[in-house]
């Protein structure tokens, strides 16, 4: 999930690396996976699939976000029953405010936030409305590029003031 700039950033892994669970410090495993009972080893298994799918998932939005993630991915764990914590959500913090210094650059800057909220292969509810958020701030920075232009070139989409039949009439 990819969420604004207001959160505090946590780095849990180096680019690329997707850490194993860990145990609390104080905690004490429920014994080894022979000693839990096969309940409970059901519930590790399916703790650390979730634990792998999210790493890959913010790891995806973080290698797409380039220089407009704010932060590393942060985390939600949950202790198995094990005594180790397994990451079961998580975010990247994006910065999603409009450039600045040009639409153009805003445009762009759209364009790379979009990708990177669509960047897993299974985007969150809160992946598609970034998603769609960057393609406002697209689609106004369009606008303010064309409406820019129009100023530029008042006499751009007007008819031409110069008669071309007398025009023509002075070349022949």
């Amino acid at each position: 999930m990819v969420s604004g700039p207001t959160l505090s950033p946590i780095s849990t892994a180096a680019p690329g690396q997707f850490p194993q669970p860990v145990r609390p410090r104080g905690a004490t495993a429920a014994g080894s996976p022979g000693q839990l009972s096969a309940e409970q080893q059901a519930v590790v298994a399916q703790l650390a699939v979730i634990d792998r799918h999210v790493r890959a998932h913010e790891q995806a939005h973080l290698a797409a976000a380039g220089p407009y993630a704010t932060s590393g991915p942060s985390y939600g764990y949950t202790v198995g029953p094990d005594g180790n914590l397994y990451a079961t959500s998580g975010e990247v913090s994006l910065d999603v405010s409009p450039d600045p210094s040009d639409p153009e650059a805003t445009i762009q800057k759209a364009r790379v936030i979009e990708a990177a909220a669509n960047a897993p292969a299974d985007p969150s509810m809160q992946d598609r409305m970034v998603a769609a958020q960057a393609a406002q701030m697209e689609q106004a920075a369009e606008q303010e590029l064309a409406a820019r232009d129009q100023r530029a070139h008042p006499a751009y989409g007007s008819q031409d003031p110069i008669d071309l039949g007398r025009l023509f009439s002075r070349i022949m």
